[in-house]
């Protein structure tokens, strides 16, 4: 079920509440990053609520409207403020080998995996419910895997408060892990670009090529210069890290 978020500027708990005066005590809100990065993990984010969780910290929007240090002092509060949270990834080569949606998927069961406190219901931002549909063809996840029931919504993340902490978690988390990995793979800009499509990524990557944390099997959008990119290119493998978590 998909319904249409109106214009809000701060996010609050009036969806959330809204589930939960429907049965569901547990809910969670759920929104993912990295979707269209070259470089790197995409990364989902997961946030629970219960029916005494209080009103989320001042400041709190999605994630895309904040600056980054903004994002950087919110996140702390938000670790504090939630019942439980949890981050999970899939890697470039999960990405390459099963696709974006399935990674997306798996991101996001390895975050709700990493959660004590199982939610009811998932409240997920946008219209198409990646989590728990899945292509025939799919054979990653066991036909019977239970998980919660999903509620999409477009933008989630702009008006519903364990959404937008859930993607402020995703980013902050996501962003620290490509600054991380800058220092291993020096030369692409991740410690400013955290391997999105900026001009210099585009020129470091005709001048060095690909490496080992590039996503093969994407098709380049338009970059300004004249040479074509082959991501294709062999590079070092490198050591995945799945999920982190919290809970109370």
């Amino acid at each position: 079920m998909t319904v249409r978020a109106p214009r809000s500027v701060v996010p609050t708990l009036r969806e959330e509440r809204r589930l939960q005066r429907d049965g569901h005590a547990l809910v969670a809100g759920v929104d993912e990053v990295g979707r269209g990065a070259l470089a790197g993990p995409v990364t989902v984010g997961v946030v629970v609520v219960r029916e005494t969780t209080r009103t989320a910290p001042a400041g709190l929007r999605d994630s895309k409207l904040l600056t980054p240090l903004a994002r950087e002092a919110l996140a702390p509060r938000l670790r504090r403020w939630a019942p439980a949270w949890a981050v999970g990834h899939a890697e470039p080569e999960e990405i390459d080998a099963f696709g974006i949606i399935s990674a997306l998927r798996l991101a996001g069961r390895r975050a709700l995996a990493r959660i004590d406190l199982a939610p009811d219901v998932v409240l997920l931002d946008g219209s198409h419910d990646w989590l728990t549909s899945r292509a025939p063809q799919d054979g990653l996840f066991e036909v019977d895997d239970v998980l919660p029931p999903v509620r999409t919504m477009v933008k989630a993340d702009l008006r519903c408060a364990a959404v937008a902490a859930a993607s402020v978690l995703a980013k902050t988390t996501r962003d620290a892990l490509m600054v991380e990995r800058a220092a291993d793979h020096p030369g692409y800009g991740w410690d400013e670009n955290k391997g999105y499509s900026a001009p210099e990524h585009f020129e470091a990557l005709l001048r060095l090529g690909p490496c080992g944390q590039h996503r093969r099997s994407w098709r380049l959008p338009g970059c300004g210069v004249d040479s074509e990119i082959d991501l294709a290119q062999p590079g070092a493998d490198d050591v995945p890290l799945f999920a982190e978590s919290y809970s109370a």
